[in-house]
């Protein structure tokens, strides 16, 4: 199945190892590409899918460095439109460590697709011969025409017979464009709007409550706490909410510190009332992965979001369990990849599915 996403793509700007920008600045940063939606195209791709990017670029030598580094990956570029107007956006990260924690700086203002107007994008040639649509929630944080546009296509690719997802992302530091309102005031408004359009919802707790106001107390997952019943009820909630939803993921993220998280999900399928996680024990109960030393997390929710849409849409692994465990094996192995792609093959996900977590060396 060919699958379309669509959003920005940035240039990623970051020191080595777990340096602070005080520390390199003046001096070196190590420049790749990042963004949510190119984030879950690369995965799709790299596992061996279909996939094509949708966005507005520049028309300068950056967009040509952009080009050919999704050809590297396979994924589709014809989709990428050149732009007279708008800049390339910029952002800064900063790896956490022990008790610190990252920090992402945005430098994306009057970006290219900040600036582009829903008109702007054919919808029709984007969705043809597609049978899957993915955004995010960054989209429409971004500005209120990329809000228009973000909405404009979920309408389009259900009126094409697309299957649609959203991971609901909120980005607190973007949902300023509109001041008369505060950041989640604004992202519940927009994202209620445009989830009326989606057939698989994708979030955390913190991203179902301020996107949409739907939480539950039952959890406290900085303080290590987990109430799996919690997560279900919220998932039913959407549901509620959305009767054109039929499944909810929540990725479910302990973090013990920077560098040693917890890391599980759940798929709540709304025609069969069941909810399944992953990880499980040797007795069908939910048990994390623990990710010790960790390399980078920037991503890693695009990498669950790029396994749970590849699996949904490849038959052997479709089925809603296998699906989800998929989905946290590959976002486990992205714990242990610098960078905002997921380099993991599929068989390395269906191997650490199987249990083969030990890390030794492939000889």
């Amino acid at each position: 199945m060919r699958i379309v996403t669509f959003g920005e793509v940035m240039l990623r700007l970051a020191p080595e190892d777990s340096l602070r920008l005080r520390q390199v600045i003046p001096g070196r940063l190590e420049a790749t590409f990042g963004g949510g939606e190119l984030n879950v195209a690369v995965s799709i791709a790299y596992q061996g899918g279909e996939s094509a990017f949708l966005t507005a670029t520049p028309d300068n030598p950056i967009t040509d460095s952009l080009i050919q580094e999704m050809r590297k990956f396979g994924v589709d570029d014809c989709l990428v439109r050149r732009v007279s107007s708008g800049r390339f956006g910029i952002y800064f990260v900063e790896t956490g460590a022990n008790q610190r924690g990252g920090t992402v700086v945005y430098d994306r203002s009057d970006s290219a697709i900040a600036l582009a107007a829903a008109s702007e994008y054919d919808w029709d040639a984007a969705f043809a011969g597609a049978g899957w649509f993915h955004i995010t929630g960054i989209t429409p944080a971004i500005s209120q025409s990329a809000a228009e546009a973000a909405l404009a296509s979920v309408k389009a690719a259900k009126s094409q017979g697309l299957t649609t997802s959203c991971d609901l992302n909120f980005r607190k530091k973007l949902w300023k464009w509109d001041p008369h309102r505060n950041a989640v005031e604004l992202a519940r408004e927009t994202m209620a709007e445009l989830v009326q359009h989606i057939d698989v919802v994708i979030a955390n707790e913190e991203d179902a409550d301020l996107c949409l106001g739907i939480s539950d107390d039952a959890s406290d997952v900085e303080a290590g706490q987990i109430d799996t019943a919690g997560y279900v009820r919220v998932a039913r909630r959407i549901v509620e909410q959305f009767p054109n939803v039929s499944k909810v993921a929540i990725t479910l993220r302990e973090s013990i510190s920077a560098s040693h998280n917890n890391w599980g999900a759940m798929l709540f399928d709304a025609t069969t009332d069941e909810s399944h996680f992953a990880p499980l024990d040797g007795n069908g109960e939910y048990s994390p992965y623990e990710i010790r030393n960790i390399v980078d997390r920037v991503g890693a929710g695009d990498s669950f979001a790029g396994g749970l849409v590849f699996a949904l849409t490849t038959s052997e692994l479709g089925e809603s369990a296998t699906a989800i465990r998929y989905a946290v094996a590959a976002s486990c192995l992205k714990h242990s990849i610098k960078g905002d792609f997921n380099y993991s093959t599929r068989s390395e996900i269906e191997a650490l599915m199987r249990g083969s977590g030990s890390g030794r060396v492939q000889r």
